[in-house]
């Protein structure tokens, strides 16, 4: 059953010329960086004091509680050594096969630009790009890791990353660009995301074109509107894909 649908995977990439690839935190699990939502995830760890992850990463703890925040940021959501595993490279090479492939992700670690994709919509940040609050000075993640307690700009304002925390809203251009290019696309495949976190997941709605792609371990919400779904960890996938 599965060599079938690997098959059929073939077929829809070879045929396809505007891909949006949709990825979630699975894709990045094999370089590494755990996810969220599964049983070992982020969120079901046990943290110091009453606040649960998700409380620690809003933008009212972050405001309030700044140091507190830095340390379970540090921590937790920087992977600065992390590579872009087998599946980030496959993806980054469809774009050399004379296709249009757009990455619309979730993820905030920066692999898929390391893999070589240059269209790379961040729809949640990445913790790659810092801002001085007062100034707006750029500061590459460097400028978080080298110190232990909070960040400081030259000027002397607070540095935030550029990770949208909870509490705060999407980037408008990004979210246009993402639904745009997902609206546009003749194929999508989504890829290791369980399509809970909104409003991101609810985008998916806006493809129209003619071949809908699961690629996940597990079933997701969407997976009565796709054409093909696979379950299976995504490594697996793309090296029965290379063969």
């Amino acid at each position: 059953m599965q060599e079938e649908k690997i098959r059929q995977l073939r077929e829809i990439l070879d045929k396809s010329r505007n891909i949006c690839v949709f990825t979630g935190a699975g894709i990045s699990c094999p370089s590494g960086i755990p996810d969220f939502r599964s049983a070992n995830g982020l969120y079901n760890e046990k943290t110091k004091g009453n606040f649960t992850p998700e409380q620690i990463i809003s933008h009212s703890f972050f405001m309030r509680y700044t140091e507190d925040f830095y340390k379970f940021y540090r921590d937790k959501m920087i992977y600065e050594n992390a590579e872009p595993n087998r599946a980030h490279l496959f993806f980054a090479e469809l774009e050399k096969k004379s296709k249009t492939v757009t990455v619309v992700t979730q993820n905030i670690d920066g692999l898929h630009q390391k893999a070589g994709s240059t269209n790379v919509l961040e729809l949640h940040g990445s913790v790659h790009r810092n801002f001085c609050m007062e100034c707006g000075a750029f500061y590459d993640v460097t400028a978080v890791t080298s110190c232990d307690g909070v960040p400081k700009c030259r000027c002397g304002g607070i540095i935030k990353p550029d990770v949208v925390l909870y509490e705060e809203p999407l980037n408008e251009s990004c979210v246009e660009n993402a639904v745009t290019a997902i609206a546009q696309a003749d194929t999508m495949i989504i890829i290791g995301t369980s399509l809970v976190v909104y409003p991101a997941a609810s985008y998916v709605r806006y493809f129209r074109g003619e071949n809908l792609v699961i690629l996940n371990k597990t079933e997701t919400s969407c997976d009565k509107n796709a054409q093909l779904a696979i379950y299976d960890d995504i490594i697996n996938i793309v090296d029965k894909i290379r063969l």
